[in-house]
């Protein structure tokens, strides 16, 4: 009698056992989920987390197991095909997804039945992908998470202002070997200048993005700023004016090295980021490519 309960209780270890593995099977195979991941970011980002923000998901189900993490400044096709083919499931990134701002599905006149945005939905839900935007927040951080990476890329860290992160004192240039030196370091091939190629350069001010006339102009109206570098202005508005800036002699000028080139390097800053305390699936820059091209 002792023997047989000793068998059944022999049984019953036998069989929490294989429970236990087959539930803990289970929860390995599910695996960390986007919503999971994008909480985590959202407790290590450093600031309060805004209730009105474009900093929310996309595409897909937030509940979807991530399988890698692919980090971008734009989702464009191109970067969706690579993460696709790379295994990297959960997209997060800086720009747009869908054509405007709040990645609203129905600005196009044919909406949801436009031919390259219903391409783009069919693909993202092909490969099970969730697409996640990070913007807002990674801009509020101190330091800015963009302007961190771009000043990284540059090399210009010994060169930035103690008490404005926007504002860099270089060893005197023109702005013809600048743009040579800028184009090097970003890797970007369709810039656009307005000054004169030989002017004297010192001063300079970075406001990547579309960050808009007034914080352009705010830039270019203080009195030691040369040239400001930025990534997408509007031409009626800050080209205009910096234009007629170099008529009236005004020693000021402008480098435009396009949205994506003037911001790319500080999603490269975010993968790195990420990586200090995301350590449970892969995590990968994927650079977007520069749509422009030099005739």
């Amino acid at each position: 009698m002792a023997t047989d309960k000793r068998v059944v209780r022999s049984s019953l270890l036998a069989g929490f056992v294989a429970l236990y593995w087959c539930v803990s099977g289970v929860a390995q195979e599910k695996g960390v989920t986007a919503r999971e991941v994008i909480a985590r970011i959202q407790q290590q980002v450093g600031v309060p987390w805004a209730a009105e923000t474009v900093d929310t998901f996309k595409a897909g189900n937030p509940d979807t197991a991530v399988t890698g993490i692919a980090v971008t400044m734009m989702a464009t096709m191109e970067v969706l095909q690579r993460a696709a083919a790379s295994g990297r499931n959960l997209i997060i990134t800086h720009e747009p997804t869908f054509y405007n701002h709040l990645d609203k599905l129905d600005v196009l006149e044919e909406k949801e039945n436009d031919p390259v945005l219903a391409a783009k939905l069919a693909f993202i839900a092909k490969h099970n992908l969730v697409v996640w935007r990070f913007h807002d927040h990674w801009h509020m951080r101190k330091p800015d998470g963009i302007v961190a990476g771009m000043v990284h890329a540059l090399g210009w860290e010994k060169y930035q202002d103690a008490e404005n992160e926007h504002l860099f004192t270089i060893p005197e240039t023109t702005l013809e070997k600048l743009t040579v030196d800028l184009k090097a370091k970003l890797s970007t091939h369709a810039m656009r200048v307005v000054a004169d190629p030989n002017q004297k350069i010192r001063r300079v001010a970075l406001v990547p993005g579309a960050s808009g006339f007034a914080r352009e102009t705010q830039a270019l109206e203080m009195p030691d700023v040369d040239v400001l570098l930025t990534g997408e202005p509007r031409e009626w508005e800050t080209v205009e004016y910096v234009a007629d800036a170099v008529t009236q002699k005004k020693g000021k000028g402008l480098i435009i090295l396009g949205h994506i080139p003037s911001e790319q390097a500080g999603m490269m800053e975010c993968t790195r980021w990420l990586k200090s305390f995301v350590s449970d699936v892969p995590i990968e820059f994927v650079p977007a490519t520069d749509p422009f091209w030099k005739n």
